[in-house]
């Protein structure tokens, strides 16, 4: 059964697996140059999106490709070799990361062509770097969005192997997909064991018994149609259909079933909850609520009573602090703030964090304990799916409510016209802290605006210092402000 279903002609009859596919890298290339001229005139800024980063792409290979040496008798035989083998070109570190960002822009993209194109890229990638955590990311990504969860999985597995911090929450993606598929498991047992005509229907094709069993509810024959569409539930599972088939399917049945009940049955009820499982779980994974543990929500008043008073530092994860020697004059301060990705060393960096201000798209240190988190984000509904999915129980005593969620827009109320770039987590913090003006001292340590180059979690440091942010501006508003600069430390107080 094709697991992509074609609107192209870069379809894949083959069912995708956690494992990659050998292909190389100039049939890569070729199928991604194929690409970038079918989105031309594209008005889908996903499409759009992606079709620039083919751009980039494409003009990193050619840069590549041209200042390549000239090729000598020995080359060309190992260029030989390799299209024997099917290696097809060395896959450098620019190239890389330029397929990895056309992947990560195409794997969102609702159209099977970009799906594909994606499956190829981490074919590509992981054939030839075999260790490439990034790629086996995605990798999980592209099965997720053509619907096979459990190979998903072990891609995801594979990426926790190869790597010592879990920024991106995959662990918990992994277990929200283990734990959806027992609970569907579970469903598609309940309605084998009590609808016991289902598996006299289940043996034959399932959209045929899908077609009659809607068909026999239409006629009226409601026990007949129940036995059929069950059976055809059951058939999807044996010839293993797409996930999102599956729960279209289910949601399907139930609708059905609960509007032919006035009142659902025992059995009905527990199917529902089975199927609330599954589905909550494949979004979101099974999380604790964050509430639990005694976590207290932090409005605008109340977070300015537990700061008032108290010397602050605000840490920058900036390349100077790494061999900065000033870890003993860090701790000293009353209050400790640092930022998403901060990296901990001790005679540098201090090693204390009493707030930890992220922006809500990273997990990175949501792990640590701190006493307050401050999960900053420019979306309302981003803020609260990361709130809710992200925070580990008793990692944190306090967390912001939405008054603190974005400050420099939502307290500042400036507009794209007064600051036109998206403000950084380091700069909503300090106007944050600024705007309250109950802290006797407020320093930074570090903040040099990355022209130092980033100091962060290993992890993170592949993460771009991204141009979305205007950094000059930032330092302009802290030095008309400062108080007075001595090495490192600029004082605002």
């Amino acid at each position: 059964m094709t697991r992509v279903r074609s609107r192209g002609s870069d379809a894949r009859p083959q069912k995708p697996s956690s494992a990659p596919s050998p292909v190389s890298l100039d049939d890569c290339l070729r199928a991604c140059s194929v690409h970038s001229g079918k989105l031309v005139g594209s008005l889908d800024p996903r499409r759009q999106a992606v079709a620039e980063a083919l751009r980039q792409l494409l003009a990193t290979w050619a840069v590549q490709d041209q200042s390549a040496p000239a090729p000598t008798a020995t080359s060309l035989l190992r260029r030989t070799r390799a299209a024997a083998t099917g290696s097809g070109g060395t896959l450098g570190n620019d190239v890389l990361d330029a397929l990895l960002n056309v992947g990560n822009k195409a794997v969102v993209c609702p159209y099977d062509d970009e799906l594909n194109l994606t499956l190829t890229i981490t074919d590509t990638i992981l054939h030839l770097r075999r260790g490439s955590r990034a790629g086996w990311r995605l990798r999980g990504r592209i099965l997720e969005a053509l619907g096979l969860p459990e190979e998903a999985a072990e891609a995801y597995e594979r990426y926790l192997e190869l790597t010592k911090e879990d920024g991106f929450g995959v662990r918990a993606r992994v277990d929200g997909i283990h734990a959806a598929t027992r609970a569907r498991t579970e469903l598609l047992t309940l309605l084998e064991r009590t609808v016991p005509e289902a598996t006299r229907f289940a043996a034959g094709p399932a959209t045929d018994a899908w077609a009659d069993g809607l068909a026999a509810h239409a006629a009226g024959d409601q026990p007949g149609a129940e036995a059929r569409l069950a059976g055809a539930l059951l058939a999807m599972d044996r010839e293993g259909a797409r996930e999102d088939e599956v729960q279209e399917a289910l949601a399907h049945y139930l609708d059905l079933a609960t509007a032919r009940q006035s009142r659902p049955t025992p059995e009905l009820t527990r199917a529902l909850a089975l199927y609330a499982d599954a589905r909550r779980n494949r979004m979101r994974g099974p999380v604790p609520d964050p509430l639990f543990g005694g976590v207290q929500w932090l409005s605008l008043g109340e977070f300015r009573n537990r700061i008032a008073g108290k010397s602050i530092c605000l840490v920058a994860n900036s390349g100077t602090v790494g061999e900065s020697g000033l870890g003993h004059d860090i701790d000293a301060y009353d209050l400790v703030v640092r930022f998403n990705s901060y990296r901990i060393d001790p005679a540098h960096t201090g090693s204390r964090t009493d707030i930890h201000v992220t922006i809500h798209k990273h997990h990175y240190n949501w792990d640590k304990p701190v006493d307050t988190r401050l999960v900053f984000s420019g979306s309302s509904p981003d803020w609260k799916y990361s709130v809710r999915n992200k925070l580990i129980p008793g990692a944190q005593t306090c967390v912001n409510d939405e008054s603190l969620r974005w400050p420099v827009r939502t307290i500042g109320g400036w507009t794209t016209e007064q600051f036109a770039a998206i403000p950084t987590s380091g700069f909503n913090m300090l106007w944050l802290l600024d705007f309250l003006d109950v802290s006797p001292t407020l320093d930074l340590i570090g903040f040099d605006f990355y022209e130092s180059g980033a100091y962060r979690l290993p992890e993170a440091m592949k993460l771009a210092i991204t141009n979305v942010h205007e950094y000059g501006s930032e330092k302009t508003w802290v030095m008309e402000r400062a108080q007075s600069v001595s090495g490192m430390r600029i004082s605002l107080r």
